[in-house]
């Protein structure tokens, strides 16, 4: 579990993070966002021992960082967004580097880098010379590095960075793995990234928390508008009949092709209203050929917290 009470950090004049409070709970996998410069990395830093807070306390399992560091830091993996490595060495000698400052040797060694290569996918790379790799195969290895001692936090900053999409692929499915005995904080800037593995969703902004939910009751919360295309086959219907019986719709496009009519509806109504469209189209002897109901996506909640609509609680249960 982590626990952060009044965190700050300042540089100079600049306040990068002002006075944030939260705790993560065990076995969590949480979206860490926010626009550059709203105080993120900085946040992750001090939470993983990286840099010091310029005021307030970080817990890790009750540990305060600040008094056991060693013991905390053993706790922690961390991928920095920028994963600096040792160029010079090869992937074998960088990893088994990492494990001996951990105290991981011999026998141990073999079997977690055995584990962790096939993991990350970089068992025919153990020799190459880092300097040589690619992007991504550089951010497998410094995924590599951050989960070999198998610790039970996770801080991951941007872990697709570089990534081709198969890659990225590959590492999600590793991540929501890792994520079922791990408390796991993800950074990332791709928001369908962290919509698709994350349970909780935290957005920063302007170095304070704006946003705080977990992500299926984020997204409820913001959830103004219905959004339905439909396609079913000729009948003898109009835009204004499909109006007339729907008042509470409105209709995007109404379009007749050679085949079928495609339909794009949208209601402010709580009301799934799919149901009685399929009841109504069904009367009047059309075949639903297409439905598909849209949901509000993270890329508009973060759009509209970030840019002040949804700050200061006002849409209910996106703060805590």
């Amino acid at each position: 579990m982590i626990r952060i009470e009044s965190l700050s950090k300042e540089y100079g004049d600049i306040k990068a993070v002002k006075n944030i409070s939260l705790v993560i709970k065990q076995g969590e996998i949480t979206g860490f966002l926010g626009p550059n410069g709203a105080g993120k990395s900085s946040t992750l830093k001090i939470i993983a021992g990286y840099n010091k807070a310029s005021s307030g306390r970080v817990y890790i399992n009750e540990q305060n960082i600040e008094i056991e560091p060693e013991n905390t830091k053993k706790l922690i993996g961390y991928l920095p967004e920028l994963n600096p490595l040792y160029s010079e060495m090869t992937v074998f000698e960088y990893l088994k580097f990492v494990c001996e400052v951990r105290g991981i040797k011999g026998s141990e060694f073999n079997a977690k880098l055995k584990e962790i290569a096939g993991k990350c996918g970089i068992k025919e790379r153990l020799n190459q010379q880092i300097s040589t790799l690619s992007k991504g195969f550089k951010q497998r290895v410094g995924l590599a590095q951050a989960i070999i001692h198998d610790p039970p936090i996770l801080i991951l900053d941007e872990p697709t960075n570089g990534l081709d999409p198969n890659q990225i692929i590959e590492i999600r499915s590793l991540i929501r793995e890792l994520g079922k005995n791990k408390t796991i904080i993800l950074s990332s800037h791709i928001l369908q990234e962290v919509q698709a593995i994350c349970d909780r969703i935290i957005i920063i902004h302007q170095g304070s928390i704006a946003a705080d939910a977990p992500k299926e009751e984020l997204l409820k919360s913001v959830q103004k508008r219905q959004t339905i295309s439909l396609e079913f086959t000729l009948v003898d219907i109009t835009e204004d009949d499909l109006i007339t019986h729907f008042p509470f719709i409105t209709v995007k496009r109404f379009e007749k092709m050679e085949k079928s009519i495609v339909v794009v509806c949208e209601t402010t109504s709580t009301k799934d209203i799919r149901f009685e469209l399929s009841k109504y189209l069904n009367s009047l002897k059309a075949t639903i050929l297409g439905l598909k109901y849209e949901e509000k996506t993270l890329e508009e909640v973060f759009h509209n917290v970030t840019i002040g609509k949804l700050l200061n609680g006002e849409i209910e249960g996106i703060k805590q």
